[in-house]
């Protein structure tokens, strides 16, 4: 039985989730990234193959939890209004929907963005 790891693991399901999910002009796609120091967000227009807006958490945070989480999803839903963005495909990028990710994304919609 060949073990896989957490790495492998999460690519896998984030080539499911792509598999299914795109991005256009209208509707870019959100792209959530947790590393072990910061939150990263793109909106991606895949059709043109661009990015259209990126956040990223505040550098001088400390640890990465719901609070920063939160704050870093109301901060990408104001980047995207102010580009003209409006509603999103949301690519979790193989992370769990629990947590950081759940805070983050309904702060975003909190914050005006529609998925």
């Amino acid at each position: 039985m060949n073990a896989i790891s957490r790495k492998e693991s999460r690519a896998q399901r984030h080539s499911r989730i792509r598999r299914k999910v795109a991005g256009t002009a209208e509707r870019p796609r959100m792209a959530v990234l947790f590393s072990n120091r910061r939150i990263y967000i793109q909106f991606i227009d895949d059709e043109a193959g661009r990015t259209l807006a990126a956040v990223q958490s505040a550098p001088e945070a400390k640890a990465l939890n719901v609070e920063l989480a939160r704050k870093t999803g109301v901060r990408a839903a104001e980047v995207a209004t102010a580009r003209g963005i409006a509603a999103v495909v949301f690519d979790r990028s193989g992370f769990r929907y629990h947590g950081r990710m759940k805070a983050l994304a309904d702060a975003a919609r909190e914050a005006g963005l529609r998925f």
